[in-house]
């Protein structure tokens, strides 16, 4: 993909508030009562540059239009679950192009460099969806915050260097 550009939210700082707004919009502002600034408080805190936590940003044309997280244990009822990608979005005038797959892959690297042995995550597509054609191999369906998700794990040692 031509004009493509992956970076960390550390080497682009500003674009927190835009990614705090996305993830405020998509999916805290239906699901709790959270404010925006705490979300964007969130967003600030995940600038490590070697493991979680961490936001990976995807500009095209020099222009933010993606974001994923490399989280620690996303999921209250899998404390045993430790580094988890959450977080994926990419604007929708950009979907249906690659963005998310390539995001997704960026993240999985940023892992391996960490050395994370195994990435979790939580999806409402129960089929997998792009996570399964990813490789991320599904573990078990359940009902948690008010939705019904599929959690899914990916064994990071897998990939090539």
């Amino acid at each position: 993909m031509a004009n493509i550009e992956s970076l960390l939210l550390a080497d682009d700082p500003d674009c927190a508030t835009i990614v705090a707004q996305w993830y405020f919009d998509q999916w805290i502002s239906r699901r709790s009562d959270t404010p925006l600034q705490e979300v964007l408080e969130n967003v600030c805190a995940s600038v490590s540059t070697l493991g979680a936590p961490m936001i990976v940003l995807i500009k095209k044309n020099k222009q933010l239009v993606a974001a994923a997280q490399l989280k620690i244990r996303e999921m209250k009822i899998y404390p045993q679950y430790e580094h988890w990608i959450g977080g994926v979005y990419v604007r929708s005038q950009n979907r249906g192009m690659g963005i998310a797959a390539l995001l997704v892959k960026e993240v999985i690297s940023q892992a391996k460099l960490a050395r994370i042995d195994t990435l979790y995550l939580q999806t409402e597509d129960l089929s997998g969806g792009i996570y399964a054609m990813l490789g991320f191999l599904p573990l078990e369906q359940v009902h948690y915050d008010g939705y019904n998700v599929l959690i899914m794990k990916y064994d990071v040692c897998s990939i090539k260097a």
